[in-house]
Parts: C-alpha cells; sequence; structure tokens
C-alpha cells in the first residue's frame, strides 16, 4: 500500500504525540468531518449474510478504537464493512493508569493495558439512542468492571441493555488488562458465563424484536486442551460465532527494545502469526458453519487473504491503521476484489479453508 503524502504528513503528526493523545486527536477528527469519508469500492463477490447480517465486504473495525461509540458511522464510511464499539462496563471506569499505550515502530506493533476505560452503559445507551434511525452493522463488545462482585451479572447485564441496538454481541473474556479476566475461559466458568449469556440474549429476543448474535472472543495465548474446552462450550451452548483472537502477553521476536516490555497486551502485526494459527485450531475444532472472525495483524490485502484461507468468514483490524493510515480498510477491499479477479473466484466463501491445514500445524 502506498500512502497519500497527506497520510504520510498525518501519520507522522500523531507519531509525534504519546499514543493515547493520537488516539483522542483521531477521535476527535472523525466527529468533526476532518478525515474524509473513503468508501470502499462495491464488490458483490465480497458480500457475505451472517446471522441475517448482510456484510457489503468482510473487513471490520475491532473494539477498542470506538470504546464510547462515538464515531462508528464515521468509520463505517472509511470503508469498513461493519465496526464494533467497546469494550463497555456497566459502570463507567478510568482504567488503568498512564501511560498505558505503547507503540512498537520496529515491529509495526502496540502494547495496551487500558484495562476497559469506558464511560459506562448509560452513556453509550444515549449515543445509540441517537443514531437508531441509521444503518450500518454496528457490534457491541461488553465487558465486566474490574471491581465488579458478579462479572457474569455485568455481561448478562450488558446484553439485557443494548439487544435493541446492537447488530450483533462480543463477550470479551480475553483482554489480559483486567486481573482474572482470562480466567473466564476456563471450562467451568465459562459455562456458566455462556449459559447466562444466551440465556439473556434469549429473553431479549422479543424487546429487540429479532435474535441478536453473541460471539466470544478468546485469546491466542490458549493451549490446545483449554481450546478444546472453549469450543465445545461454544457449540454446546450454541454461540453464534467467535472472535480469534485477542492480544497476546508474549513477546516474542521483537526488536522495539524496552518498550516491547512493558505490561499489557501485544497487537499488530507480531500477533499475526500466532493468531492466524489459533483461528485455524478453532476452526478445525467448531466445524464448517460457525461463523469466524480472524483478527490479529492484518495490514494488507494479502494478510487478509491468509486469515481467510486459514478459515476466517470476516476480519477485524485496528492496530494496523496506527502505521497504514485511515485508508487501509478501502485498500484492502481493492486489494480482496484484485485477488478474486486473479484467483477466478465468484465468492469469497470459495477461498475460506484454502490453506487451513498448514496453519493448524504451523509451529507459533
Amino acid at each position: 500500500m502506498i500512502l497519500s503524502l497527506v497520510d504520510r504528513l498525518g501519520l507522522a503528526a500523531l507519531h509525534k504525540m504519546d499514543a493515547e493523545t493520537a488516539h483522542g486527536v483521531t477521535i476527535k477528527a472523525l466527529k468533526s468531518g476532518l478525515l474524509p469519508a473513503c468508501e470502499a469500492p462495491d464488490d458483490p463477490r465480497l458480500h457475505q449474510t451472517f446471522w441475517d447480517l448482510t456484510f457489503a465486504n468482510p473487513i471490520g473495525m475491532a473494539a477498542g478504537f470506538d470504546k464510547d461509540g462515538d464515531v462508528p458511522d464515521e468509520v463505517l464510511s472509511l470503508g469498513f464493512g461493519f465496526t464494533e464499539i467497546g469494550s463497555v462496563t456497566p459502570l463507567p471506569q478510568p482504567g488503568n493508569p498512564k501511560p498505558r499505550v505503547f507503540r512498537l515502530p520496529e515491529d509495526e506493533g502496540v502494547i495496551n493495558r487500558f484495562g476497559f476505560n469506558n464511560k459506562g452503559h448509560e452513556a453509550l445507551l444515549q449515543k445509540l439512542e441517537a443514531r437508531k434511525s441509521r444503518s450500518g452493522i454496528v457490534g457491541i463488545n461488553v465487558g465486566a468492571n474490574k471491581d465488579a462482585t458478579d462479572r457474569i451479572a455485568d455481561y448478562v447485564k450488558g446484553i439485557e441493555t443494548f439487544a435493541s441496538y446492537a447488530s450483533y454481541f462480543t463477550v470479551n473474556i480475553s483482554s489480559p488488562n483486567t486481573p482474572g479476566l482470562r480466567d473466564l475461559q476456563a471450562r467451568s466458568s465459562l459455562e456458566e458465563l455462556l449459559s447466562g449469556v444466551m440465556d439473556a440474549r434469549d429473553a431479549a429476543n422479543g424487546r429487540a424484536g429479532r435474535k441478536v448474535p453473541v460471539l466470544l472472543k478468546i485469546a491466542p495465548d490458549v493451549d490446545d486442551i483449554a481450546l478444546d474446552d472453549i469450543c465445545e462450550v461454544v457449540l454446546d451452548k450454541r454461540v453464534d460465532g467467535m472472535i480469534v483472537s485477542n492480544t497476546t502477553i508474549s513477546r516474542d521476536g521483537l526488536k522495539s527494545g524496552a518498550v516491547a516490555e512493558e505490561a499489557g497486551g501485544l497487537s499488530g502485526k507480531p500477533v499475526f502469526r500466532k493468531a492466524t494459527i489459533a483461528l485455524a485450531k478453532t476452526r478445525k475444532r467448531v466445524g464448517a458453519d460457525l461463523p469466524l472472525i480472524g483478527v490479529g495483524g492484518i495490514d494488507s490485502a494479502e494478510t487478509a487473504w491468509t486469515k481467510i484461507t486459514a478459515g476466517a468468514d470476516l476480519l477485524q483490524l485496528y492496530s494496523s491503521m496506527v502505521y497504514k493510515g485511515p485508508r487501509l480498510a478501502r485498500d484492502i477491499v481493492a486489494g480482496l476484489s484484485a485477488k478474486m479477479d486473479r484467483e477466478g473466484l465468484r465468492s469469497l466463501c470459495e477461498a475460506r479453508d484454502a490453506n487451513l491445514e498448514a496453519w493448524v500445524t504451523a509451529d507459533a
């Protein structure tokens, strides 16, 4: 991808700021219209329908960019086929002390330990009510407050609160930045959590007027035995899909010096291989029918294609925009269309799983 002069200058200016300030400036620029829309080309071969939702293209904005639902429509205008708000918790919380996000320029990675900083359910509810007449696929990523005495109840409350507004829900139990949160990936805890969440979703169906899909987002760091358990519970509880994966706590092979040792979750290019292996192993376990969203290190049409051939139906990115700029989603969609031309394919699903076995057996 060749960046325009304007994009290069904009990224250079943002990189002179600390990472969290730069993120805030980007959100403000989107809200004020300073970042013009750059719609992706419309290619019917990239259209896909899951859960009665039709995605114009498979590229989504991952949770974490628009934590408080400030700019979902502006994000969609950048060429994304869908976007995800959050993580949002019932009560507002400030998150972890600053600094809490760090660029790794030599690795094109990012480390964050935000800790679910957000303004809470009530603030987001008001914003969603204000945009309820607008179209576009907007998922809501629900989490639990750090000091919650009953974390499962927090997730259930998220489902109940936003059932009328969410295109889909993501249950986030895989952030490494809330102590003990990843413990919910253990089988007994996960069974209890997903039972509560799916019951809440089913009860909310009448209010929403439709069946809002629920997806589970997992970490790339789970071992094969834990992944076996997670996938079995997901299928047993009839969860509608999975997102693979969140950030990693691994620091293998980084070149960015002392900053690479900062605590938190690592995202961007360094997590690509680990997350893609986890994706393929998940696909192998859940079978062909469960929709999977592949996340982690997507920064080009080539890496997007790799995720699809490793088992992904849809894709999400975020950290790569720090290095590639605001037109990344549009450029990836254009690249996928070109790839479809070269491969002579009529539908993106024809490419899915093409390299599944190679990734299942790959060495992380």
